[in-house]
């Protein structure tokens, strides 16, 4: 049975931090491009982060690059998202994805991901 479970998002400031974490199980989680999106009340989920399967291959969305980190523990089979600088318009339910692309492709479309956690709440606010 896939799992794709997130964790760690809070209430916080602007100006602040936070890790949140990503497990998976049921699929060979080695083999998988990993990915981050988040969606925001009122608007269309949007591709935040991704990380290829060896983790030699990173992109990120315009809005979160310098800010953001992805990573990815292929032993612990983990994906995490260190947000660094957040604001108001990082707010969302942020959600971790995986893509099986057979050439290993790092893709941000939401639509290439196969399997998808139920997102956590990030809340950015004084």
């Amino acid at each position: 049975q896939v799992q794709v479970v997130e964790s760690g998002g809070e209430l916080v400031q602007p100006g602040g931090s936070l890790r949140l974490s990503c497990a998976a199980s049921g699929f060979i989680f080695s083999a998988y491009t990993m990915g981050w999106f988040r969606q925001a009340p009122g608007k269309e989920r949007e591709f935040v982060a991704a990380i290829s399967k060896s983790g030699g291959r990173i992109y990120y969305a315009d809005s979160v690059k310098g800010r953001f980190t992805i990573s990815r523990d292929n032993a612990k089979i983990m994906v995490y998202l260190q947000m660094n600088s957040l604001n108001a318009e990082d707010t969302a339910v942020y959600y971790c994805a995986a893509d099986l692309d057979p050439f290993g492709a790092v893709r941000t479309q939401a639509k290439e991901y196969d399997y998808w956690g139920q997102g956590t709440q990030v809340t950015v606010s004084s």
